[in-house]
């Protein structure tokens, strides 16, 4: 006869938890393989040339900045301009970055990497194709100031750091990263500084200079309607380079980065 008591009961517990219990009390390499996360299995890897070069590029928005502090005696001027902030941002930004890239940390967001970017694009852009362009209507280079501090000022924010972000982007950021509603939320900024600006030169008196920071936000000149209008077409044009960065983005190889010398499941021999 068969003993009713050694009779092997069905367990009540789904299988799921059975291989959680399991998990659970697992031991040695086991155990090991179960709890580790995926993050601590690749070891993060430091990004010193990254690191280096961004540092460069937050000390060129920097010394640009600061040289327009010595030589500009209206300071709410100076950063009532859209190219002094917009290298504000970069010169945090990269800092940051650069900090970031050294200690084998994860990158910045690409909603906030892609925005500076968009935003230091935009500068250089305007400046180069409409402020200095003697065919533009907005053309501010009817009084030239011929000063060797100003001009080197005016190279770093314009020029080098835009040329500088663009590069960082390209050639040491993975692709793939912007998303398409990103480009509607970059745009933010821009328009938020249309009000700022006009608001800031009604608070002046009529004939103080630099008012308006830029000829197409002038209300003297254009009046609220032409505001509106040229808010219209640089608005347009602002959403156009915004998406086609995310194109590019979508297309571009990713860069290549020194391999790892160190087998990333830190099993084996070195590689």
């Amino acid at each position: 006869m068969i003993d009713p008591t050694s009779a092997r009961v069905p367990s009540s517990r789904p299988p799921q938890a059975t291989s959680h219990a399991s998990t659970r009390y697992a031991r040695g390499a086991a155990a090991a393989s179960a709890h580790t996360p995926a993050s601590a299995v690749v070891p993060p890897i430091r990004r010193p040339l990254a690191a280096v070069f961004r540092l460069l590029i937050a000390l060129a928005a920097l010394t640009g900045l600061v040289l327009d502090i010595a030589i500009t005696p209206d300071l709410g001027r100076l950063f009532s301009y859209f190219t002094v902030q917009t290298n504000i941002a970069v010169a945090v930004f990269f800092a940051w970055s650069a900090y970031r890239a050294w200690s084998a940390r994860p990158p910045i967001s690409a909603r906030i990497s892609g925005g500076v970017l968009l935003f230091i694009a935009i500068t250089g852009l305007v400046y180069h194709f409409v402020l200095t362009n003697d065919s533009s209507s907005f053309s501010m280079t009817g009084t030239p100031e011929h000063d060797t501090v100003r001009t080197v000022s005016t190279h770093l924010l314009h020029t080098v750091t835009p040329i500088g972000a663009a590069l960082d982007w390209l050639l040491l950021t993975a692709p793939r990263s912007f998303r398409w509603r990103y480009a509607a939320q970059w745009l933010a900024y821009p328009f938020l500084y249309l009000p700022f600006a006009l608001v800031r030169g009604a608070l002046l008196a009529p004939g103080t200079e630099g008012r308006y920071p830029y000829p197409f936000l002038d209300v003297d000149l254009h009046g609220y309607a032409g505001i509106a209008l040229n808010t219209l077409i640089f608005g347009s044009a602002f959403y156009a380079l915004a998406l086609i960065l995310i194109a590019i983005d979508q297309v571009r190889p990713q860069p290549r980065r020194p391999e790892n010398r160190i087998s990333p499941s830190g099993i084996g021999p070195l590689k």
